[in-house]
């Protein structure tokens, strides 16, 4: 009985010791087995990135490539590595370099000089009515008179007769001659650029101009009528209480009038129309508006105005426009 209880104890205390054994042994086991497929992982990769470099005349159809393909592919690598302007990038660099530096070395100047600069342009552009040509042109006039300024204290290394110091002059030398746009634009004063614009004419020669273009229905040629022309005569009809749509139902009350006048009436040979919607001007005390038709009889027909009013007209006359609203005909009796 203590027999058997003995081996009994003795295979316990066996498999206790193997047990702890056993885990040691489990986790190495793991360990290693991870150790050993990332190692695999990469040999795989590493054989793949090496055939792609050791074996590059193979197409991506899988064909090998020929000699004078390989060849033609080498040449081609070659000559595009020639052809890169290596010392014009480096050229570009390096004066990009100089010309930055240089800028910002004009442009550092006290805060005082760039004050005073920026008075004395403001003191030259005051006045009435100046606009981008006029302040363009005197700017530029400062900048040569203070140029020669700046000339002359460098020259004479005094400043006897100016109001800057030498090492001023020695800056501002350099910033007028050099960095003018971005001196303008350091001290705050932005002149925009002249804007050239040119009309074409592109216009057919039958077309009229949109102001010259009359609403309404066309005029008969009948009718003679003239632009911008006011004619003189006695009143058949006055205008003021006589309106018409257009210039050619003007233009046939006249004609219809002509035709059958009333007993004792002139008829009518003259027609004088208001086609502005802002009204028309004439000398009298009235207010002639939009579609006002005046029927007029002369013997002799007299112009009124014609085209424009004259300098000397608009003179006397304040309120009169420079171009002449009406429009007007004669037509046969």
């Amino acid at each position: 009985m203590r027999a058997v209880k003995a081996k009994v104890e003795g295979w316990r205390g066996w498999g206790r010791g193997r047990g702890k054994s056993g885990c040691c042994s489990f986790k190495r086991i793991t360990v290693v087995a991870c150790c050993v497929n990332l190692v695999a992982a990469l040999v795989v990769l590493r054989s793949f990135d090496t055939s792609f470099f050791l074996f590059p005349s193979y197409g991506f159809n899988g064909n090998l490539f020929s000699v004078d393909q390989v060849e033609r592919i080498e040449e081609s690598i070659r000559v595009r590595r020639e052809a890169e302007s290596v010392e014009l990038v480096r050229a570009v660099r390096k004066l990009s370099k100089e010309l930055s530096r240089e800028q910002k070395r004009g442009l550092n100047l006290p805060q005082n000089v760039k004050q005073k600069l920026a008075n004395e342009i403001l003191q030259r552009l005051q006045g009435d009515n100046v606009d981008t040509n006029v302040t363009k042109q005197r700017v530029d006039l400062w900048r040569i008179e203070k140029l020669e300024e700046v000339r002359r204290v460098t020259t004479s290394k005094s400043n006897i007769d100016s109001s800057i110091s030498y090492q001023e002059a020695k800056m501002l030398k350099r910033v007028l001659e050099s960095n003018w746009l971005m001196l303008l634009e350091g001290i705050g004063l932005w002149i925009p650029a002249d804007v050239i614009h040119t009309e074409h004419n592109d216009k057919p020669k039958d077309e009229q101009d949109l102001e010259e273009i009359i609403p309404g229905r066309p005029l008969p040629p009948e009718c003679h009528a003239e632009l911008h022309t006011d004619y003189d005569g006695a009143a058949v009809r006055w205008g003021l209480t006589h309106h018409k749509d257009s210039a050619a139902d003007c233009c046939q009350a006249c004609l219809d009038q002509a035709k059958h006048p009333k007993p004792g009436e002139k008829k009518c040979n003259i027609w004088v129309y208001c086609p502005s919607e802002f009204g028309c001007y004439s000398p009298d005390i009235y207010e002639h508006k939009h579609q006002e038709c005046w029927l007029k009889q002369a013997e002799k027909p007299r112009l009124n105005f014609k085209d424009k009013y004259s300098k000397s007209y608009r003179k006397k006359h304040p309120n009169a426009p420079i171009v002449v609203p009406w429009m007007s005909g004669v037509v046969g009796a």
